[in-house]
């Protein structure tokens, strides 16, 4: 029996309840997971109360109830035909795509052999389970900058949303880089995001981003997209490039309906790019999608095995008290939330 922790219906507190259906089974290529922990990241705080709705109704993904969540740590159960990486008992940790098969809050999941890591042994799975889903989001936004290790010492990154989990995890990859890092916290975070590697840190205000130089190779903005064509006017002349994990996209849809929410979503992701564009001709600049990556994975497996990825667990909840976790993510609690099967 699998017992699944699901949203009953778009609501804030989210209405949540457990319930006991089939144990799933692992067809070609998959896994079938006993799962230990997974986490509530903020994506699944907002798809609780429906945002989201009309875009990720394409993929089958918003329709109530709901099973949320995308991180996974925990032990094989089973192994479906072709699985050759992977055995029953094995520990492993990964993550599910966003789509009609349902997420990872439950107790047992099916994931696809290509999505899944051998967790180390010393690594405990509540550690784990915070990571995959947020790493590969902040991968995704760094790549399409256009920066990797072969290019990023001394270059100069400014992030914005610091002390989050995207921002945290950013400056542990970009730190051994030898990137030059400006990070931009919250209130009382400046120490943390110094003791993390950054070269400077500025607690966020309405003057803080204009008081800064333009002299940026990369801006990343995990924190508002209200800020993003500031940021953006940070970027010197040969910059390379800037990215936003917190753009609009699904709120236009949700809000205007699918013309007017296209066009409102192509108004203003050229209005950012065009102010990139002045500042800095040859530079990128995207809107990160989370989506299952396996250069991701591969640099999530190496920080993980060297001891160099790790995010902060502020609470921890079973289903039965499954709000809580919910709760302490809508308010913006330090340390992240993980749910115990």
């Amino acid at each position: 029996m699998r017992r699944e922790l699901i949203c009953t219906g778009a609501a804030t507190p989210p209405r949540l309840a457990v319930r006991g259906v089939d144990l799933p089974h692992p067809d070609a290529g998959e896994v079938l997971v006993r799962v230990q922990a997974s986490s509530v990241n903020p994506i699944d705080v907002k798809r609780a109360a429906g945002y989201g709705a009309r875009l990720l109704g394409l993929k089958g993904a918003a329709r109530f109830p709901l099973v949320l969540g995308n991180d996974v740590a925990g032990v094989v159960e089973s192994i479906g035909a072709g699985v050759k990486r992977f055995a029953p008992g094995q520990r492993v940790y990964g993550l599910l795509g966003t789509g009609r098969a349902g997420g990872a809050h439950a107790s047992h999941v099916v994931v696809p052999q290509d999505f899944l890591l051998p967790a180390p042994g010393d690594v405990d799975p509540t550690a784990l389970a915070v990571l995959p889903y947020s790493f590969t989001t902040m991968w995704l936004a760094l790549r399409s900058t256009g920066i990797r290790a072969g290019n990023a010492r001394g270059a100069r990154v400014l992030i914005h949303g610091a002390n989050g989990g995207l921002g945290r995890l950013a400056m542990q990859v970009l730190q051994p880089w030898g990137s030059r890092v400006t990070a931009i916290c919250a209130k009382g975070q400046r120490q943390g995001c110094l003791d993390l590697g950054a070269e400077v840190a500025v607690e966020h205000d309405p003057s803080c981003i204009p008081s800064l130089p333009t002299m940026y190779d990369v801006v990343l903005n995990f924190a508002n997209w209200d800020d993003d064509g500031l940021l953006a006017s940070r970027l010197h002349a040969q910059a390379m490039g800037q990215a936003t994990t917190v753009h609009p996209l699904l709120a236009n849809f949700d809000r205007l309906g699918w013309l007017s929410g296209a066009w409102a979503s192509r108004r203003d992701q050229r209005r950012v790019r065009a102010i990139v564009a002045s500042r800095a001709p040859k530079a990128r600049y995207a809107w990160t999608i989370f989506k299952p990556d396996q250069e991701a994975l591969a640099m999530l497996a190496e920080g993980v095995e060297a001891r160099r990825l790790v995010l902060p667990v502020g609470i921890t909840e079973p289903f039965d008290t499954a709000v809580a976790a919910f709760n302490h993510v809508s308010a913006g609690l330090p340390g992240r939330a993980v749910l115990l099967p």
